[in-house]
């Protein structure tokens, strides 16, 4: 069976980051593993607390996956802080891993800023020139390229800065009122476009860690990125479509994203 390590931020409602992660790889057909980078005390409606861990505790973390079960594949999530970031690149590149997945969690969806400025360099530094692929949303890929995207001509320049940039292939994701869920793949100035139809599901909590730990997923089982990209797309869509509501007590929960049930069941 295959391997694939994810490297991220715990969320405790289960429905993003680390919790997200392994619901979805272990769907997608792999072994899935973890190394926490931050418990956060959240759920669909915001973050009360976090608790970065220290880098030593990251060190060994990542040593002891790698050093008794090598993973095919990592994904990388939410990394707040340049330590933590130094420590991963330094990890990943000592022992040679492969099949790298970034999605750079800078930007929650409310606009706030969920990485430290220094970070943000180092994550350019260290992180996306080793990467397979980078995940931006698109205020994540404003950050990345410098320009402000308004369209999809903009999107396609924004990805092949990036991918220019840092020499790793980019999906650009679409959405945030641009299109509708079509995401743009680019490594060097080759671009395809993967089309989608937005689903209007409320429990979109997660989806972006969905989505990237797929493809990781995908990539850990030997498929191309282009169809580890498009396996990933069908899968996140299938769950959406299936209209999970976990929401108790206060009615519908307006961000949750669960993969347990029917289609888990059917996947």
């Amino acid at each position: 069976m295959k391997t694939a390590l994810s490297i991220a931020g715990s969320d405790c409602s289960g429905g993003a980051g680390i919790q997200a992660d392994l619901k979805t790889m272990t769907m997608n057909g792999v072994y899935a593993m973890s190394a926490v980078t931050a418990l956060t005390a959240q759920n669909t409606t915001g973050v009360t607390g976090i608790s970065e861990v220290t880098p030593d505790f990251l060190k060994q973390q990542i040593d002891a996956v790698f050093t008794d079960i090598f993973p095919d594949a990592v994904k990388i999530g939410m990394v707040s802080s340049s330590q933590l970031i130094e420590v991963i690149s330094e990890r990943l590149g000592f022992y040679k891993a492969k099949n790298i997945v970034v999605d750079p969690v800078m930007v929650a969806t409310s606009g706030s800023a969920l990485m430290k400025t220094d970070a943000v360099s180092t994550l350019e530094e260290k992180l996306l020139p080793i990467a397979a692929l980078v995940t931006p949303n698109i205020p994540e890929a404003e950050i990345l390229s410098g320009i402000t995207i308004k369209n999809a001509d903009d999107m396609e320049k924004a990805a092949k800065l990036i991918s220019g940039k840092f020499g790793c292939a980019v999906l650009l994701k679409g959405g945030h009122s641009i299109n509708d869920a079509n995401d743009l793949l680019c490594k060097g100035t080759e671009t395809k476009w993967f089309t989608g139809k937005r689903i209007e599901n409320p429990n979109t909590h997660g989806t972006g860690c969905t989505l990237s730990s797929a493809i990781a997923a995908n990539l850990a089982k030997g498929f191309s990125l282009e169809t580890s990209v498009e396996r990933a797309k069908a899968y996140i869509s299938g769950a959406l479509s299936a209209m999970l509501d976990l929401g108790k007590g206060r009615g519908p929960m307006k961000h949750n994203f669960d993969l347990s049930g029917e289609f888990a069941k059917e996947a």
